[in-house]
């Protein structure tokens, strides 16, 4: 797939996150542990936006009833969730980050 721009990476301190749309796509990027992951901006236990949750050690936590997801797989980590959230690729270039959406 081609990756797509999505935003400057300056723009995301450490250990936080910024919801991005993009072709109809909510999208969360994450700045966890000095890399970059692209995951669906949607908790897979109640469909509750994870944007404002919390982002350490590679993991995002909904804000809504703490199910924790690993940024690097979109694994479920824990109750209340059990499905893993989609996730991307991520790579920075030339400053940006971009991830393999699909068309």
């Amino acid at each position: 797939m081609p990756f797509t721009r999505l935003a400057p990476a300056a723009d995301i301190a450490p250990e936080r996150s910024l919801a991005v749309q993009h072709g109809g796509m909510s999208l969360l990027i994450c700045h966890s542990g000095g890399a970059f992951f692209v995951v669906a901006n949607q908790c897979s236990h109640a469909q509750e936006p994870l944007a404002c949750g919390r982002v350490r050690g590679g993991m995002i936590a909904c804000p809504v009833h703490g199910a924790r997801f690993d940024l690097a797989t979109g694994d479920a980590l824990g109750p209340p969730a059990k499905d893993a959230i989609a996730r991307y690729q991520a790579r920075v270039t030339d400053g940006w980050i971009e991830a393999d959406l699909p068309i």
